[in-house]
């Protein structure tokens, strides 16, 4: 019995898979698509009994990412699980399922005056991919990343079992490092099916502050406004000239205090207050199209990294306030280009870390995805203990985990 006729025999919706159910350019031998975490553990029961390779899928908006896919046996389709589970107010939490878009959680929570305050970087990012990749945006610099925000996950492991930790109460951390370990792990390690996570109140205000200045005034712009006391929830960069870059400064909080805050803010950066920039919340490229490094640099090293981009010609922007910025060539680009571009970054990030995020699968083949990797056997380790017959997503992580 194939496959395909033992998932159909224990009630698996499952279908052959096809140029229309391509994963980064693989077309699988079939595609399942469960409805409920008892029918992902059934499903990847049935795959480890086959011997058979998976890769989860949601929305299938970043297959790009990661080191390109190799043989796939099985997708799992998870965008039938898209239900918001729970929603208390009160505790300020939420979950969902995997395949629940990352819109849908915040328009529910919405009508509580609360967010989730995680951006959606990518339109129609879902709740595993969101965990799967750990994007970020421009409200890092107030409330963290997906790792500070996740409270609870359910997942099922390469064996099949289902596994719990964390909580649905804030103060609840038991079993939290399973989550982190979640955390922009490309589905290599276990498949997340339910998360929770923790909310914050909507503010009552908000303004940005845009403002524009020569290179060579940010380190001192910088200092000065990640300095000041007025707690901006988001710094924003971009620049895409030689010459010159735009700071853009999220304000939010009471009415009176947003009034106040915003015109210290304004006399530091020497900006007006604007609507927010419509690339804030954005990558420099085309996701699934273009070429795109994440970069992540010590705090001070954020202007030599904007001065390294303008030397380079590639355009930059994301969050000096967190230090994670993304760059991206202005023109074409070879492999060799990209190449020297990362090299240069981690150069001048002052011990951070240089990842080509996005690019076109050949591409992906001929760079260094990853790049340095200090705790590389750690991490083989912790994919040995979850994954010991190398049955998910073989190969799209760093070291070929």
């Amino acid at each position: 019995m194939s496959l395909r006729e033992t998932l159909q025999h224990r009630g698996i919706d499952v279908e052959q898979g096809t140029s229309a159910t391509l994963f980064d350019g693989r077309a699988p031998s079939c595609v399942a698509r469960p409805t409920s975490t008892g029918e992902v553990a059934e499903t990847v029961r049935a795959a480890r009994e086959h011997g058979a390779v998976v890769a989860v899928r949601g929305a299938g908006t970043k297959l790009t990412w990661g080191s390109p896919a190799g043989h796939l046996d099985l997708v799992l389709d998870l965008s039938a699980m898209n239900r918001v589970l729970e929603h208390q107010p009160g505790d300020l939490i939420v979950s969902a399922e995997a395949g629940c878009p990352l819109n849908v959680v915040q328009s529910t929570v919405a009508q509580a005056g609360q967010r989730l305050a995680l951006d959606e970087m990518v339109p129609g990012t879902t709740v595993g991919g969101l965990i799967a990749t750990n994007t970020s945006g421009p409200l890092r610099v107030l409330a963290g990343s997906v790792r500070d925000l996740l409270i609870g996950v359910t997942v099922v492991l390469a064996d099949g079992t289902v596994a719990h930790a964390g909580g649905k109460v804030v103060k609840n951390v038991a079993g939290y490092d399973l989550g982190k370990l979640m955390v922009g792990s490309y589905g290599t390690l276990a498949i997340v099916t339910e998360a929770t996570f923790r909310l914050h109140p909507v503010p009552q205000a908000s303004e940005w502050v845009v403002g524009q200045h020569p290179i060579a005034e940010l380190p001192h712009v910088l200092n000065d406004l990640l300095h000041s006391q007025d707690a901006p929830s988001a710094v924003e960069i971009r620049c895409e000239t030689a010459d010159s870059v735009v700071l853009a400064v999220l304000i939010e909080g009471t009415e009176g205090g947003v009034s106040a805050r915003s015109g210290r803010i304004r006399a530091t950066v020497a900006g007006e207050t604007a609507p927010a920039p419509g690339w804030t919340g954005t990558y420099p490229w085309p996701v699934g199209e273009g070429i795109g490094l994440k970069i992540t640099a010590q705090l001070s090293a954020v202007p030599n990294v904007v001065a390294a981009a303008a030397e380079l010609g590639w355009t930059i922007q994301g969050s000096a306030g967190a230090g994670v910025l993304y760059a991206s060539p202005s023109g074409a680009a070879e492999p060799n280009d990209v190449e020297a571009a990362a090299a240069r970054f981690r150069e001048v990030a002052l011990g951070g870390s240089v990842i080509v995020l996005d690019a076109p699968k050949e591409m992906r083949g001929q760079v260094d995805v990853w790049g340095p990797i200090p705790a590389i056997d750690i991490m083989r380790r912790v994919k040995q203990q979850f994954d010991p017959e190398n049955h998910l997503a073989p190969g799209r992580f760093v070291g070929g985990i």
